[in-house]
């Protein structure tokens, strides 16, 4: 079994980058194979040309792929889980990551025709500073789920599982909580690692 994880992170000194590193430490505990995808380390250019724009819009099935996404998507035809770690930015995923769906969820790849192989798992695991508890951030992790899960991982995963890691915010009287929370974060997602055998 592999896995295949995608980062999206623009800093190192985050709590995303050790959510990362928790998660990668459980798949290297249980023996599970890896390779990773770290977009901005990688400087993966999220913006889809214009040319790419037209194979897209007009559905033309052809190998008229960029290399840098093919490379992508041969990454994703050799696992069998796929994992997305990244933080919420404005309600969003940040833009690299949604470029990165724009430009490697290709037509005659993840729809239309499709080459890419149905996984076992997809997780995800998004960052937020602000709280569950409150229904505004509720409400934006529900549209992101909805997009993630709903979308873009619809019918190309068996099983899907979407975890949120809140109150992360640095500062504003949080600094204990956060610390706290970070411990109990980490060992979280090094236990989701060592599922994904």
């Amino acid at each position: 079994m592999s896995t295949l994880i995608i980062y999206c992170h623009p800093s190192s000194d985050s709590f995303t980058c050790l959510v990362k590193e928790a998660f990668i430490k459980g798949l290297k505990d249980v023996e599970q194979s890896y390779e990773i995808s770290d977009l901005y380390a990688m400087h993966f250019n999220p913006v889809m040309s214009e040319r790419e724009y037209a194979r897209e819009a007009y559905y033309v099935d052809n190998n008229d792929i960029p290399t840098d996404v093919k490379a992508e998507q041969e990454k994703i035809n050799r696992a069998d889980n796929i994992v997305f770690i990244f933080p919420n930015f404005w309600t969003s995923a940040p833009a690299m990551l949604e470029g990165w769906f724009q430009r490697v969820w290709t037509y005659g790849f993840a729809y239309g025709e499709m080459r890419m192989k149905r996984l076992n798992k997809a997780f995800f695991l998004m960052t937020m500073g602000g709280s569950l508890s409150d229904k505004i951030r509720q409400e934006q992790f529900d549209s992101i789920k909805c997009s993630m899960v709903g979308d873009r991982m619809h019918g190309r995963a068996k099983t899907f599982e979407f975890y949120v890691f809140d109150e992360m915010t640095r500062s504003f009287d949080n600094d204990e909580n956060r610390s706290n929370r970070v411990r109990r974060f980490c060992k979280d997602a090094y236990q989701l690692g060592k599922r994904m055998k």
